[in-house]
Order: C-alpha cells, then structure tokens, then sequence
C-alpha cells in the first residue's frame, strides 16, 4: 500500500521531458484565463506564445499584462498573424465555435487541443475531425479527468480486476450556474452557441466520458429525461436531466446533471467484488474511495485543483506531440461522446429507448 500511495501522482503516461509546446489560447473568458494560462506557465512541456480574443486590444492588453509575446484578434488569427509564435492551438470558445478555429488551425499546420464537448452537433464535431485528420494535424480533446491521479489510479485497479465484474455506475454533476455567472444571456444557456443544451453537454459528459475511460466500455442505449423550468433556461432542454445507459456487458449507468442545483459531483462503479467511489469527482479536489468486502479506504490529495489538472493536461498533450505516445482521448474519441449526448437528446424529446451509433 505504501508503494502504491508514493506512486499516487506518477505521470505513467509521460514518454519525454524533453522540449517545448508553444501555445496559442484561442477564447479568453475565465477558464482560460483563470486556469488554462497558469496551468501552462506552471507545466514541464508548455508556454504560452499568443493570446487570441474578438477584441485585439484586449488580447494586447492580456498579453502584456500576462507576459506573452503576442496578442491578435480573430480575424488575425484566421489570416496567419503571429503563427511562428505558437505550435499548437488551445480552444476555448464556445462550443459552437470550436470548428472554425480547429480548421485554421489545420491549414496553418498546427496541433489542436480542443474543450469539451468537441463541438455544438455531431455534424460539425464529424467535420472537425475529418479537417484535421485530412490536413495530418493531432487532435486532442480536453477531457482534464483523464490525466487526474485518482482517476489513473482507478483505472489501473479496474484493469487489474479490483472490482471484479463491473455491475454498474452511477454519475452526478450539478452546479448553481446562475450563482457563478449571474447572466441568463450567457452562452451556455444559448442554444446557438452551447449546442444541445446546457446540462448534459456542460456537465453530464463528465460522469459519461469518465465512466468510458475508466471501464473501457461503451453505452450501446440510453433512455432519458429532462425538464427545464427556471425562466432562464426556457431556450434549453434540460436544466435538468437524468438518463439510464445500458453499457456493453450488461452495465447499467445511470446519471444526473443540472445547471441549477448545489454544487455536488459523484462518480461510482459497482463491481461484483468491489466498488470504487470519487467525490467530490469533477470539481473540486478529487478524491478516491475504495471498498473491498468489509475494508474501504479513502485517498485525498488536497493540492489537485482544477489548474493541476489542467497542467497535467497540458503536459501530456505536449508529451504527445514531442515524443512517441498515442493521443488518448483523440477526435473520433470526443466523436463518441457527441453521438451519444445527441442519443441522450433525442431519447427525452421522443420518451423513447434510443440506440446509439456506433461512430
């Protein structure tokens, strides 16, 4: 057990520490301000070379103030400005925007890392990867929990039969959005923008993409329901929503998210022998609870916030590009993930099981 607790936070994944990924940040709202940017400044493999924004004074402006060589507006960005100061792209606008500066990216030769969910529809997320794949650019989506140590640490005891066989997942991830951002014209409650909806497609894909990573099972069903009540919610869905997946080998998974509710984030695998537990599991500072018979015991690290996630992120895109590793989670990987939110979707809109393609 010992061993196992000083290796808590080993990169298995790293392949090199040798070189350097320059990047643009593509969307300056909080996130990539407040999170991104420190994670990359603070990370072994990354530095951030451009700032790109609607306004060019302002991403002059954050450019100075944050030390980085250069700051361009969009429409600059799309003509090539300030390209030889970066080598890959991080974009964090909008969902409904990430396609078009995925394909400048690729014409200009240029890795991208894109947020999650890939993109507003499957359509447009099919386009994205094909752009890429077509120019021979990496593609990566930013699913930060995948590089998380109590996920990785979950997912070695998985592999290694902790849980015996798995029975079933539960999955729970709200927040009180209108609290953190006291604006109903923001974009994730803009359908234009956001895509879908608000809850699933912002937080529900947590507890799906993490369940996929960890038990490397996909959702063949689902059947779901939704409700949007709030005044501010009336252009989405689902200020709420719950589904139940059937995954492959009989799994059965069951998640909730809301935009309007206190803050709670749940992950829970249920296996013939054992169960693994992590919450708080997608905000927060994760934490991993084990059970095994009449035993369980719990792991915390309290120094794993969102920013040491994101470095980790960070550093392992770059491991990729510079050395020799496969990109795990790629764009037919976050394709997935679009094909069944939109499954998700369509279930609550019809009250109908529905079947998700095989993409």
């Amino acid at each position: 057990m010992l061993e196992w607790i000083n290796r808590y936070e080993d990169r298995a994944w790293q392949t090199t520490t040798d070189g350097t990924v320059r990047y643009a940040l593509i969307g300056l709202g909080w996130w990539t301000l407040d999170v991104a940017l420190p994670a990359i400044e603070s990370s072994d493999l990354g530095e951030v070379g451009v700032l790109v924004s609607s306004s060019h004074e302002k991403a002059e402006r954050l450019a100075r103030e944050h030390g980085v060589d250069a700051g361009v507006d969009y429409d600059e960005f799309h003509e090539g400005a300030a390209s030889e100061a970066y080598d890959a792209v991080y974009v964090g606008t909008p969902n409904a925007f990430h396609l078009e500066y995925a394909e400048t990216a690729a014409r200009l030769d240029k890795a991208v890392l894109c947020e999650k969910p890939m993109e507003a529809t499957v359509e447009r997320a099919e386009r994205l990867v094909e752009t890429c794949e077509s120019a021979g650019v990496p593609l990566m989506i930013a699913y930060r929990m995948h590089t998380e140590p109590a996920v990785q640490r979950a997912r070695e005891l998985i592999s290694d039969g902790f849980l015996g066989e798995p029975v079933s997942v539960y999955g729970h991830n709200s927040q009180p959005l209108l609290e953190m951002i006291p604006d109903p014209d923001q974009w994730r409650l803009d359908p234009d923008r956001a895509g879908y909806g608000t809850s699933v497609m912002d937080l529900g894909i947590y507890s799906i993409n993490t369940a996929r990573y960890l038990l490397r099972r996909e959702p063949r069903s689902v059947r779901s329901t939704m409700a949007s009540e709030h005044e501010a919610f009336s252009d989405v869905p689902d200020q709420s929503a719950s589904s139940l997946f059937l995954l492959e080998g009989d799994v059965e998974m069951v998640t909730m998210s809301s935009q309007h509710a206190q803050d709670d984030t749940h992950l829970k695998i249920t296996g013939t022998e054992g169960q693994i537990d992590l919450r708080p599991a997608f905000h927060g500072e994760c934490s991993l609870r084990l059970s095994r018979g009449d035993v369980s015991v719990t792991v915390e690290h309290g120094s794993f916030d969102a920013e040491r996630e994101m470095r980790e992120e960070f550093d392992y895109f770059a491991d990729r590009l510079l050395g020799d590793g496969e990109i795990y989670p790629d764009g037919r990987h976050g394709l997935r993930d679009m094909a069944i939110i939109e499954a998700v979707h369509e279930s609550a809109e019809t009250g109908e099981e529905v079947d998700i393609d095989g993409i």
